[in-house]
């Protein structure tokens, strides 16, 4: 067995510090606005929700800003340790906002309660469980391959059924779309 050096240990060190910082922050923000919602469709609370004049802004759209601040951010600056904690814990957040309301994508409806969104909570959740706990691609055996090829075409035939409708929605109204 490979021994690793102390660089190299302390990057994985980060990698899952980093990761587990995203999806606590994931989480957090995914029960907080489902919470939320559920409170004010219920009436315990006032409508909460965001608008500019009569459009209702959804908080995937503050999502997909928190994302592209955060990439842009450490795209065109280096930041320290504190800038990258800050970085993580809001690209967790922005990535709980935007795939909330994933199944909202893919069938362009405002229903918010969507089992699309669900699934897809669940799926960035365990990607990230496992960056956070899983060991550095350097330490896989045969067997660990084996099993990320399986999860990958797993994942792969899931994006393909997701996908379908909407490739086939696009052969059918593309044509009547203005």
């Amino acid at each position: 067995m490979r021994r690793h050096s102390i660089g190299e240990l302390r990057g994985l060190a980060q990698t899952h510090r980093r990761a587990r910082q995203i999806l606590f922050a994931f989480l957090v923000t995914f029960v907080a606005a489902r919470l939320l919602v559920l409170v004010m469709q219920l009436g315990w609370l006032p409508d909460l929700h965001m608008s500019l004049g009569d459009t209702h802004v959804h908080h995937l759209a503050v999502g997909i800003v928190l994302l592209a601040a955060v990439g842009g951010g450490l795209l065109l600056f280096r930041p320290r340790a504190i800038g990258l904690n800050v970085a993580s814990t809001l690209y967790g957040i922005g990535l709980a906002l935007t795939f909330d309301e994933f199944g909202m994508w893919l069938h362009l409806e405002d229903v918010y309660w969507q089992r699309g969104s669900f699934d897809a909570v669940v799926t960035i959740a365990a990607a990230l469980g496992i960056v956070a706990a899983g060991p550095s691609l350097k330490r896989l055996r045969p067997r660990h391959w084996k099993a990320a090829v399986g999860l990958g075409l797993a994942v792969a035939l899931f994006l393909l059924l997701v996908l379908r409708p909407l490739w086939s929605a696009g052969r059918n109204f593309g044509t009547n779309l203005p």
